[in-house]
């Protein structure tokens, strides 16, 4: 799989300087990690889910996760179960269709050793489990039980464990709690392959939700949190963690406080009237800057909750032209000894130790992402991305 497979290739060679690299679901867990991207839920109970995953992939999906928690009821479990059992039959009865990473949202660690026996050959399919509300004491067991299924299964399997509970919230509770999770998950670094941030959680003992206009950020509670996550989970000294970018709920126009980015330039410079229509009416304002806030605190990807979240989460990931020439310049060898060197563009001064992690994981992102050309940016992506 790989990056903007559903646009055709003679467009693909239009837009980037450097094409979007292939993976596979045995590729390395860095790469995997970052290769993410928007990443889409569905509740498991859907009755068409098999047709709904080929479908998204062809749209461009490379991860997907298939929900036995928050998005089902209580009395669905057990028919969500079932559904996911049945619908990998389904899928593995079609040989040669491209197919995203696949995870599993559980509740409990005993669904997953249940869950790989029950998908018995098919299980194959799975690259691993998402673990709710994660701290070191409920999240431990979830690990135990994903080392006993991969074992019992034959294949490997990732664990994405969501941060999302109370403790972590709270100032009283934060710094032991992230102690912990460091801990349970370093125990387990071979199995683990992003941390996700659940937002909406973090939203609900304040009876808080961000409007359309507004992103994570601009809830200081939230963005707090945020700010301990990365400072002790995503360290980039070979301690740290990928973690992902929180959800974004809207996905239908609404009536706008601020002026909106999308009335500005370059975007009224843009000739193609349905972009900018699909634009607004997805709502798509406030998940633009959020994603770009979301990479400038350190998260990769995004969790999404609807197919038209997805294009402008991975418009964003692709790498700029001047990005990747200022990365190639600070990684060169004989800049090893560092020093400051001006920009290749002329606009900027790039010091070589203090810029070198930024520049690994940028050439990192460009791997799986691609570069972009020099006169392609987020606008012509998405433009070709909507008319493939």
């Amino acid at each position: 799989m790989h990056h903007f497979g559903q646009i055709a290739p003679a467009a693909r060679k239009r837009l980037f300087h450097r094409e979007p690299g292939r993976f596979t679901a045995q590729s390395p867990a860095r790469l995997l990690s970052m290769a993410l991207g928007a990443t889409l839920y569905s509740p498991a109970t859907r009755p068409r889910l098999a047709d709904d995953i080929v479908k998204q992939a062809g749209n461009g999906v490379v991860s997907m996760v298939l929900c036995l928690e928050d998005s089902i009821g209580d009395d669905d479990v057990a028919a969500g179960e079932a559904n996911l059992v049945a619908r990998f039959a389904d899928l593995a009865g079609r040989p040669g269709a491209d197919l995203p990473l696949l995870f599993i949202r559980v509740r409990t660690p005993e669904q997953i050793p249940d869950l790989v026996r029950r998908l018995g050959p098919t299980a194959g399919l799975l690259s691993g489990f998402v673990l709710p509300k994660f701290t070191e004491e409920r999240g431990t067991p979830f690990l135990e039980a994903l080392t006993v299924a991969e074992a019992s299964g034959g294949h490997r399997l990732f664990a994405m464990p969501v941060l999302e509970s109370p403790e972590l919230l709270y100032r009283e509770t934060r710094v032991a709690t992230l102690e912990g999770i460091l801990r349970a998950v370093d125990k387990y670094r071979d199995r683990v392959l992003a941390l996700r941030l659940g937002v909406t959680d973090f939203c609900s003992p304040y009876g808080l939700r961000r409007g359309p206009d507004m992103t994570a950020y601009d809830l200081q509670i939230v963005a707090s949190v945020i700010a301990d996550v990365v400072n002790m989970l995503a360290r980039v000294d070979g301690t740290g963690f990928t973690v992902t970018g929180p959800v974004w709920e809207y996905f239908r126009a609404q009536e706008r406080m601020f002026k909106p980015q999308l009335r500005q330039s370059p975007f009224l410079e843009v000739k193609a009237v349905e972009l900018r229509q699909s634009l607004i009416e997805h709502a798509m304002d406030g998940l633009l800057r959020e994603i770009s806030l979301d990479r400038a605190n350190g998260l990769q990807g995004k969790t999404c909750i609807h197919p038209s979240h997805v294009l402008p989460v991975h418009a964003l990931s692709v790498v700029s032209h001047e990005e990747y020439s200022d990365a190639q310049d600070i990684l060169r060898p004989e800049r090893d000894g560092g020093g400051v060197m001006r920009s290749a563009y002329t606009n900027k001064m790039n010091e070589v130790k203090p810029h070198r992690a930024w520049a690994e994981r940028t050439v990192l992102r460009a791997e799986v992402f691609g570069v972009a050309n020099e006169d392609i940016g987020f606008v012509e992506l998405l433009a070709a991305g909507l008319a493939k």
